[in-house]
């Protein structure tokens, strides 16, 4: 009577066991990173939305109101207490330990490889350039453009790709509403960590915002990213691309 195993059989049996961790860990940990992604990303825009109720609420000022660019020289000590109506004295008033690391690209803020800047992939949402980045207290990134002003949708305005592709302070109006296209930015949900990738959707020509258009967003793969594109306007912050605001309402 057999009481035992040979090794032979023990070793098969180890190989196995081996196949089966190498085929399924991988996608394990890419569905936990999806989850991760979308939770700190929903975190992240609840949290931008909130310092322009509270700046509305304090100095009677959002982001449509804002009527100076940013710079990476001025950004630290800006404050809208001080008369400072840029995005950044918004943040230095009603973020709790944000950090301001400078223009994306410079020594402060680098990409993953150790130069240079992000190349987003939806180029028709968000331009590569020097974004100005924050570190929240939670280690997410938000880049913004140093032109961000006059950030106002506007009553009976679609938010859509026509609208960000449109810089603000173009047309007639005192405050341009609608046209919020040095309004965009974007949240990198986990800093410099990789893989320090625009999320996309499934199909590539549906990524800019277009509210007609489906998308859909795997959670494994090369669709699923930790950078996502938001614009800012009046006193909310929404995605800015199909993709990002699919990962948004679907919250994981």
């Amino acid at each position: 009577m057999k009481k035992g195993f040979t090794l032979a059989e023990v070793l098969i049996t180890l190989g196995i066991i081996g196949v089966v961790a190498a085929m399924t860990i991988p996608t394990l940990i890419q569905n936990t990173n999806s989850v991760k992604f979308a939770s700190q990303f929903k975190k992240t825009v609840s949290t931008l939305s909130q310092a322009a109720l509270m700046a509305q609420a304090q100095y009677d000022i959002d982001y449509s109101l804002v009527t100076t660019d940013s710079s990476a020289t001025s950004c630290g000590s800006d404050t809208v207490a001080d008369g400072d109506f840029t995005v950044c004295g918004i943040f230095n008033n009603t973020l709790a330990g944000q950090t301001f690391y400078g223009a994306y690209g410079t020594n402060n803020v680098k990409a993953a490889n150790g130069s240079g800047k992000y190349t987003f992939a939806s180029t028709k949402v968000l331009p590569d350039k020097a974004y100005l980045v924050y570190s929240l207290a939670d280690g997410s990134y938000v880049g913004f453009d140093p032109a961000a002003k006059k950030c106002g949708l506007g009553a009976g305005n679609v938010l859509n790709a026509a609208a960000l592709q449109q810089a603000s302070g173009e047309g007639e109006g005192a405050t341009a509403e609608g046209k919020l296209g040095s309004c965009l930015g974007f949240v990198d949900v986990n800093g410099p960590t990789p893989p320090n990738k625009e999320v996309t959707c499934n199909t590539e020509s549906e990524t800019v915002l277009d509210p007609s258009s489906s998308c859909d967003v795997a959670r494994t793969g090369a669709a699923m990213g930790d950078i996502f594109p938001i614009v800012f306007h009046d006193g909310v912050v929404e995605p800015a691309s199909n993709a990002a605001k699919m990962v948004l309402s679907r919250g994981k």
